[in-house]
C-alpha cells in the first residue's frame, strides 16, 4: 500500500484535534482588559499546544515521503502517534484551566512526551519495513534534537512538581527547536 491513504488519515486527525482545542477556548465575558486577562492562561497554552501539532505535522509530512510502502507495523506505529497526539487538547485544556499548577503541567509533559517516543517508534517502523540503508535511516543519523527532546520533557514533568513555570519554559524550549522543520529528510530527498 501506498502513503497516500496514511497521509489523509493523519492529516485529518490532526485537523480534528486543533479545532478541538481551539473550541475550547472560551469568549471573553466582557468588553474590557480584564475580561481578556481571564483567558490569557488557557490561550498561551492553546499556542503551545498548536504549535506542537503543527510541529508533528510538518515532521510527519516529511517523514512519509521517505516511505515507499506501508505495511502493518507501519500503520499500527502511525496509530500509536495519533492516539498520544488526540490526549494533546484534553491536557490543553486542563493546562489552561490550571496554569501552573504541579500536576497538571507534569501531565501536560507526560502528553507531550508519549507522541515523541511514539514518533521515535514511527521512523523504527519505517526503517525496519524499508531497511537500514533506507532513506530515512540515512537521512536520521545521529539524531540529537530526537534524542534531547524526551529528557528535556522528563525534565520537565520532574520540575513541574517544584517550579511549574520553568518546566512550561522547558516544554516551550523544545518546541523552539523544533519550530524549524527537520531539515535532515529534505536535504536526502533534494540529492535523490
Amino acid at each position: 500500500m501506498g502513503t497516500d491513504r496514511l497521509a489523509a488519515f493523519s492529516d485529518g486527525v490532526i485537523a480534528i484535534l486543533i479545532t478541538i482545542m481551539v473550541l475550547e477556548l472560551h469568549v471573553p465575558h466582557g468588553a474590557d482588559a480584564a475580561a481578556l486577562r481571564e483567558i490569557v492562561p488557557s490561550l498561551v497554552i492553546y499556542v503551545l499546544s498548536f504549535v506542537y501539532l503543527a510541529i508533528y505535522w510538518n515532521n510527519h509530512h516529511h517523514l512519509l515521503h521517505t516511505v515507499e510502502q506501508v505495511d502493518g507495523l507501519i500503520l499500527w506505529a502511525n496509530s500509536d502517534l495519533l492516539f498520544w497526539l488526540s490526549l494533546i487538547p484534553v491536557a490543553t485544556a486542563w493546562m489552561g484551566q490550571n496554569l501552573a499548577k504541579p500536576m497538571p503541567t507534569a501531565v501536560y509533559g507526560v502528553v507531550l512526551l508519549l507522541p515523541a517516543l511514539a514518533y521515535y517508534l514511527l521512523q523504527k517502523a519505517i526503517i525496519h519495513s524499508q531497511g537500514a540503508d533506507s532513506v530515512l535511516a540515512g537521512a536520521l543519523g545521529g539524531d540529537l534534537k530526537g534524542k534531547l527532546s524526551p529528557l528535556l520533557y522528563l525534565a520537565g514533568i520532574g520540575i513541574a512538581f517544584f517550579s511549574p513555570w520553568i518546566a512550561i519554559g522547558i516544554y516551550a524550549l523544545v518546541a523552539v527547536l523544533w519550530l524549524v522543520p527537520d531539515r535532515r529528510i529534505e536535504n536526502v530527498l533534494g540529492r535523490e
